[in-house]
C-alpha cells in the first residue's frame, strides 16, 4: 500500500486507536501526520524560503554572500536561518549541522573507495522543505552506487526519531549496506541512529568538518527535488509535501534516467545490479 494511502487510513478522531498508533501500524512517521506553525513571524519564514532558493541555485554561497544577494537583512541574521535550516556552502568553512559535543565522530571511510555494487555505501542527510506559513524537515537514506533512495521522512522537527525510522526502514526492506556515510550532525552521532548501525554491525563514516563534497550525491538529490517539485507550486501543508514528496521519489527512482548510470534509472541499476550478483 502507497504512503499515501496509508495516509487516508489515519483518523484522528478515533476513540479506540491514539493516532500515535494508526502510525506506528501503518508505518507513518508521526510528526509527518501534524503540521503546527512553527515560532517564526510570516516575514521571517518569507526569508527562509528565499535563503532556499538562493542557496539551492548556488550552493557555494555562504553568509555573506546571500546576505549581499538580494536582502537587506544582515549577515548575521542569514547565518542564524541558515544554521536553523541546516545550510552549508560548499566551500570547507564552519560545518552548520549541530554536532553534540559529547558524541563521538566517526572517520571519513570513503576517500579512495571504488563504490561499485548497491549496498556497498549508503548515505543520509537532512534538507529545509519550504511549507506556507512554515517548513518541515526531510530525511532520505539513498545507495551511493546507484543513487536508488530507499527511504525518506518527513518531521516538523529536527528530533532524531524521524531518522532513525528511515534508516529501519530502509534495512528491513534492503538488508544491511556495508558502510553508511553522513555529516556529523547530531542526528547522526546520538545514541538512536548509532546503535542501529552498530546492532546490524554497518561500518560508520562521517563527512569531515565544512566537507559538503562528501556527500555530494544525495546533496543534487535536494536540488533536483527542490528544483523540479517543491518550487513548482505553494505547499501548504504536511499532507501536501510529502505527498508532492511521494511522486516525485517514486519518478525519480522508476523513471528519472542518470547519465553516470548509462542513462538507467536509480531501480534499474539496483535491482539490475544485484540480479547480475546474484545471478553470479
Amino acid at each position: 500500500m502507497s504512503p499515501s494511502k496509508r495516509r487516508e487510513m489515519i483518523r484522528k478522531e478515533n476513540t479506540k486507536l491514539s493516532v500515535t498508533r494508526q502510525c506506528k501500524m501503518l508505518k507513518i512517521s508521526r510528526s509527518s501526520i501534524y503540521y503546527t506553525r512553527v515560532g517564526f513571524d510570516p516575514a521571517t519564514i518569507d526569508l527562509m524560503h528565499e535563503i532556499d532558493r538562493i542557496f539551492t541555485k548556488y550552493p557555494f554561497f555562504g553568509s555573506r554572500q546571500i546576505a549581499a544577494y538580494r536582502f537587506s537583512a544582515g549577515r548575521h541574521r542569514i547565518r542564524r536561518l541558515m544554521g536553523i535550516m541546516g545550510l552549508q556552502a560548499i566551500y570547507k568553512g564552519p560545518n552548520t549541522s549541530k554536532k553534540h559535543p559529547q558524541h563521538r565522530i566517526y572517520p571519513y571511510l570513503l576517500r579512495k573507495l571504488a563504490t561499485t555494487r548497491p549496498n556497498q555505501v549508503w548515505c543520509s542527510d537532512i534538507t529545509y522543505i519550504p511549507v506556507k506559513h512554515g517548513f518541515l524537515y526531510l530525511v532520505a537514506i539513498m545507495d551511493w552506487a546507484t543513487r536508488k533512495v530507499l527511504s525518506w521522512r518527513l518531521s516538523n522537527t529536527l528530533d532524531a526519531s524521524f531518522c532513525v525510522e528511515a534508516l529501519e526502514e530502509a534495512i528491513a526492506k534492503y538488508g544491511k549496506p556495508e558502510i553508511m556515510n553522513t555529516d556529523q550532525g547530531s542526528q547522526y552521532t546520538g545514541a538512536g541512529w548509532i546503535t542501529t548501525l552498530t546492532d546490524a554491525k554497518v561500518k560508520i563514516s562521517m563527512d569531515g568538518r565544512g566537507r559538503y563534497l562528501d556527500n555530494i550525491f544525495i546533496e543534487r538529490l535536494w536540488r533536483s527535488l527542490k528544483q523540479e517539485a517543491i518550487y513548482l507550486r505553494e505547499i501548504t501543508n504536511g499532507f501536501q509535501a510529502k505527498q508532492v514528496i511521494d511522486d516525485w521519489i517514486g519518478f525519480y527512482n522508476t523513471e528519472r534516467p542518470h547519465t553516470a548510470l548509462d542513462k538507467r534509472t536509480p531501480n534499474d541499476a539496483y535491482f539490475g545490479e544485484a540480479l547480475i550478483r546474484k545471478a553470479a
